[in-house]
């Protein structure tokens, strides 16, 4: 059965990547999903606990989101899960409506992805402006750095608050129960992270001098030999190297810092269970405001990070609407096994990418290889220090962060700063929604600002007899009050007058630009005169005969 042309096929990747795959592709991406399923381990447990979760909500959400939007996303090589962005959703809905309606707000919130993509507006996400997106994610990496800062110093705080100035408060209060041995296992994280993957990175600007006076200084065949080692060792992925280096040092050296194991009990070595959640319309009305919250930026992070993956990959193009509907179908699932929201992940589809992936296959291992290591080792991750995770976190909201547009900022316009610095402020001090809606309010109220701005009523010439004027640009709800000297004119000149209005330059004309030319034709015909229109272009002229304006006045 042909569909109409507004609703979209459901036509996965998958299938179309599938034609002419050859075994040199599938050990491409059996590699590259091995790569990026050892990196979502730590990410997927630093991301749940985060966000007042157990890690096995994190694991397996990455688990089963990662392969059904590998499996059915429009996307060659997008790896999904729990993303850092989520966190601090995810952390505030658990806070003030419980796990159980996170689930459900979760579940409806797929949904509508689903839905967004099946009619076909996941064009509509690009719409919304560059600013918000730089504003918010900025403010989210501030959030994320702030929330890891209790297990960073090993702080003894029960329960973290939600929001900004209570989460400083407490900190603050507890300030004296810092714990040195956490503190140093979550810098030497850090620390680690940051350099090693510079390690042995001859084009690194701040390590280029150092590294050139270590290279002639190792001129013999088994420094050189050492070099090579340590730039294939420093491939490796870095959270990986981290956690079990740390967790090494720490269960070795009986450090007493708390740990996986402590605070959670460890993490189960089975299959997730099924439950469906306490549904009901009651419940579903309350929590509209979280589902759009988790719907709208579940969509802009995996199509951002799908253009992404299209940039550093230079495989066919993402198709906008089937990830979108992969992701509401990931997102409707992974509630049922108790799991968090999932959307696209940019660290680990760019590892993807980088790994070698040519095709959604990688994104099944990436899923396969976080089930075999669970089942195989998760009682080892009972000794990981919360300390080394938050040392991850750290890194990724570093990473996250666009810091270098506050630098920039002084090259942007006046509407850009007050967006971005809007949005980073309120996602900061108030929460996500906020941003967005008050956000999405600034940028549609300046935009029309500033398309007002571009509509101009010149005055040609005037006489006892006639008025002439021509109209430049769009006509529309914002600039209607530009005719006003038009009516004016009208209104002060004698009986009889016939006003021309020049509409060549006149591109757009929306129903409230009709209702002030319904307004300025009635007040000449009250006083005589005439209304003449000269030169409509297609658009107006549609406009007035469908509301059957154009019966009323004169054209040319």
């Amino acid at each position: 059965m042909q569909l109409p042309s507004y609703l979209a096929h459901f036509q996965p990747r998958l299938l179309s990547a599938m034609t002419g795959y050859s075994r040199e592709r599938f050990i491409k991406d059996l590699g590259a999903g091995l790569t990026v399923g050892i990196v979502a381990l730590p990410l997927a447990m630093a991301f749940a606990i985060a966000s007042g979760l157990k890690p096995e909500a994190g694991i397996w959400t990455a688990i089963i989101a990662g392969a059904l939007i590998a499996g059915l996303g429009g996307s060659a090589v997008q790896i999904g899960g729990p993303a850092g962005a989520f966190i601090v959703i995810v952390y505030g809905i658990v806070e003030r409506y419980g796990l159980p309606n996170l689930l459900i707000a979760t579940s409806c919130a797929g949904v509508l992805l689903f839905l967004l993509g099946f009619f076909k507006l996941g064009t509509l996400v690009r719409y919304v402006p560059v600013s918000i997106v730089v504003g918010f994610t900025n403010g989210i990496a501030v959030l994320i750095a702030l929330s890891q800062v209790k297990d960073l110093l090993g702080l003894a705080i029960p329960k973290m608050p939600a929001d900004f100035f209570s989460q400083l408060r407490t900190i603050a209060q507890h300030i004296d129960t810092l714990n040195p041995y956490a503190l140093g296992l979550g810098l030497a994280c850090l620390l680690g992270l940051l350099v090693w993957p510079r390690l042995f990175d001859t084009q690194a600007r701040y390590t280029h001098a150092f590294t050139n006076r270590l290279v002639r200084m190792i001129q013999g065949g088994e420094g050189l030999q050492l070099m090579r080692v340590g730039r294939i060792a420093s491939r490796l992925p870095g959270p990986i190297l981290a956690l079990l280096s740390l967790t090494l040092l720490a269960y070795f050296l009986q450090l007493p810092v708390e740990t996986i194991g402590t605070r959670f009990g460890g993490i189960p070595q089975s299959l997730p269970d099924f439950a469906l959640p306490d549904f009901s319309w009651a419940t579903v009305r309350l929590l509209v405001t979280p589902t759009l919250t988790i719907a709208l930026l579940g969509a802009v992070e995996s199509l951002l990070c799908a253009r992404v993956a299209d940039q550093v990959s230079g495989l066919p193009r993402h198709d906008p609407n089937q990830e979108l509907m992969a992701q509401g179908v990931a997102n409707f699932v992974v509630p049922f096994f108790g799991c968090m929201p999932a959307t696209g992940t940019i660290a680990r589809t760019v590892t993807n990418v980088r790994a070698g992936a040519t095709s959604p296959v990688a994104g099944l291992v990436h899923a396969l290889t976080l089930v075999i290591v669970v089942l195989a080792a998760a009682p080892l991750a009972v000794h990981v220090p919360l300390a080394v995770l938050a040392g991850v976190l750290l890194y990724v909201a570093w990473n996250m962060g666009e810091w270098r547009e506050f630098a920039e900022l002084r090259r942007a316009s006046s509407h850009y700063r007050l967006i971005m610095l809007g949005t980073f402020f309120l996602t900061v001090v108030f929460d996500l929604t906020v941003a967005l809606e008050v956000g999405l309010l600034m940028a549609c109220v300046l935009f029309v600002k500033r398309m007002s701005s571009l509509f101009e009523v010149v005055e040609v010439s005037r006489s006892a007899e006639e008025a002439q004027f021509r109209l430049h640009g769009s006509l529309f709800f914002g600039a209607v009050a530009k005719m006003d000297p038009v009516l004016n004119v009208v209104e002060s000149a004698p009986q009889g007058l016939r006003v021309q209005l020049n509409l060549q330059s006149l591109q757009l004309l929306d129903t409230s630009g009709l209702d002030v030319l319904e307004q300025l034709q009635k007040a000449i015909a009250v006083r005589g005169g005439r209304l003449v229109l000269a030169g409509l272009n297609a658009q107006p002229r549609a406009v007035m005969q469908r509301w059957g304006f154009l019966d009323h006045v004169e054209t040319l």
